[in-house]
């Protein structure tokens, strides 16, 4: 199968190059969830920093059975922060999405999913994290989930 890309909508953050995909309707907390998350240091828990790939709008590739994001060269480092705009922040070129994120109400999620919940996303299929965006500790759950979920990145992603 050749490579297929397709622009979604939504917010892509990486740890070590293997990103989570935010979903959510417009207004719902995925800019600001992404913005936690790369202001979080490295801890023992999460052991290395979090990088922006795409905010607002993503390029996603399928090769095989994989999913590469990246964000349009016009965004490329650009994040939406509500009430200060937009502002430029260290970016990667690309990462492989390793897990989905949708944001939904807290009442909404399950406090112990058995089985882990999977989506598919153009043919792929993943793991699918339910998360409240503003919780306090969202950002810290969103990069518990991709540093456990993640898939060593494929040669030349």
């Amino acid at each position: 199968m050749g490579d297929a890309a397709e622009t979604h909508h939504g917010t892509a953050i990486a740890l070590a190059g293997n990103a989570a995909l935010i979903r959510g309707a417009s207004g719902a907390g995925k800019s600001d969830l992404a913005l936690r998350c790369l202001s979080l240091a490295p801890t023992a828990v999460i052991g290395c920093p979090a990088m922006l790939v795409a905010d607002d709008r993503i390029v996603l590739t399928r090769k095989g059975e994989r999913l590469t994001a990246e964000a349009p060269a016009t965004i490329r480092g650009k994040l939406e922060v509500r009430g200060l705009g937009i502002v430029t922040v260290p970016a990667l070129a690309s990462a492989e999405v390793v897990l989905i994120a949708d944001l939904i109400a807290p009442e909404r999620i399950e406090r112990l999913p058995d089985p882990a919940p999977e989506t598919e996303l153009m043919g792929v299929r993943l793991p699918l994290l339910h998360i409240a965006p503003f919780e306090a500790a969202a950002h810290i759950k969103l990069l518990l989930a991709l540093a456990m979920r993640f898939r060593p990145p494929a040669n030349g992603v």
